[in-house]
């Protein structure tokens, strides 16, 4: 599973709330979590966004409550990965239960600039900076876990799981 995308870059702490601000929780339609993703922290990032991209960030990435729609609204919004020197715990289960692939990596953060490209291999762990060469190492996901991404979370796979048993 291989991910190639333009590099959105944010600093340490970014917490739900920048994720996807308050008073826009009063929905679940991914569409319109997606056009408010990161707006009060970078008002290009909804409307610049493309398919296949990824965010770099700093530490603690995901800090704040314990809302599943962040991590909603970043997937929503395109974002293939997301590369971080640290997660909140609790965002980092979120993501992953929604098929959400996340890394970290501290080297390959504080290597890469916005609007870089990488490469990540999410079955090595790798993470390649095509602008500079240089290859990172991650921790690789285990097959269950690329299973569950690609289900596109723990619901589907799940269900999935299920209907293979019969």
């Amino acid at each position: 599973m291989n991910i190639l995308g333009r590099v959105w870059k944010y600093g340490d702490n970014v917490d739900t709330d920048a994720i996807i601000p308050a008073r826009y929780l009063n929905t679940t339609i991914e569409s319109e979590l997606a056009s408010h993703c990161m707006e009060d922290i970078d008002a290009a990032f909804a409307k610049g966004v493309r398919p296949g991209e990824i965010i770099v960030a700093g530490a603690n990435f995901g800090c704040g409550s314990s809302r599943e729609h962040a991590p909603l609204a970043i997937k929503a919004s395109g974002i293939a990965c997301v590369v971080a020197k640290s997660f909140a715990r609790i965002f980092y289960r979120n993501a992953l239960n929604i098929g959400l692939p996340i890394l970290e990596c501290a080297p390959a953060v504080e290597a890469t600039e916005a609007s870089q490209t990488l490469e990540v291999n999410l079955a090595q762990g790798t993470i390649r900076n095509t602008s500079t060469g240089k290859v990172y190492q991650a921790t690789p996901f285990p097959p269950f876990m690329l299973e569950l991404i690609a289900a596109g979370g723990l619901v589907p796979y799940t269900k999935h799981k299920l209907a293979e048993k019969g």
